[in-house]
Parts: C-alpha cells; sequence; structure tokens
C-alpha cells in the first residue's frame, strides 16, 4: 500500500502497485508475481495504462468510457465499493486529519482488524 497527495491521479499508482504484489504460493515452481487481470474503474480507462498491462501479461478489465453504467464491472465494483462504505464507517478515516502518514495507516489497519472481528464474531 502507498499513500499519495489528495489530488494526485489514482492511475499514477497502477504500476507501482503491480510491482509491490508478493509471490503468490501454488504449484510447486516458479510462484507467481503478477495477476491474470486487472479489474478497474472508468477512471483507469487510458490505452497507454492498456497497453502496458498487455506487456506484462496482465489482462486489462476496464470499463470504457462513454459506455453506459452496468455494461462494465458488475458484481466484482460491488466488493470494493462496499469494502470502502466499511472503511468509512470509521468517521477518522473518511477524511485524512493526519499529517503524518504512518499514523493514517496505522488507523487503517485498525480499521480493518475491527470489521474482520465483527464479520468473524457473526460465523461463530
Amino acid at each position: 500500500m502507498s499513500l499519495t497527495g489528495g489530488n494526485r491521479n489514482d492511475i499514477t499508482q497502477l504500476l507501482p502497485l503491480l510491482d509491490k504484489v508478493p509471490a503468490v504460493a501454488g504449484r510447486v515452481g516458479c510462484p507467481r508475481r503478477r495477476p491474470d487481470a486487472v479489474l478497474a474503474d472508468r477512471g483507469y480507462d487510458h490505452d497507454k495504462y492498456r497497453r502496458l498491462l498487455w506487456q506484462r501479461g496482465i489482462r486489462p478489465v476496464i470499463a470504457e468510457r462513454g459506455q453506459p453504467h452496468g455494461s462494465g464491472l458488475g458484481i466484482f465494483r460491488w466488493v470494493v465499493e462496499r469494502t470502502i462504505a466499511w472503511l468509512h464507517g470509521f468517521r477518522r478515516l473518511r477524511i485524512r486529519w493526519e499529517r503524518r502518514d504512518d499514523i493514517h495507516e496505522a488507523f487503517l489497519g485498525l480499521a480493518t482488524c475491527l470489521i474482520t472481528h465483527r464479520h468473524v464474531q457473526r460465523l461463530c
């Protein structure tokens, strides 16, 4: 995870984020270092980044600008929106008030632990 300024475009962090993907355990042999596909909304619809993803062997599943809503990511978008809504349940994370990014990341980690704890309690 990386924090950037609030006025920076998210697309600038796409490739650094993919470079930080850790090795995934699986079959014996060379561990996987990249995903099969990247799901993204209209904000990431740029030909340059689509080409860069294809060059890395990653299939871009990106909603296209100008297309009607409902023709893109479907249920996968719901998962992302739901997760953001859970995090916004913690007022301190809605707007970043802390000047230091390590404090903000600590609150984000704490919120993630609390959300997970709530869901585990419901299962037990």
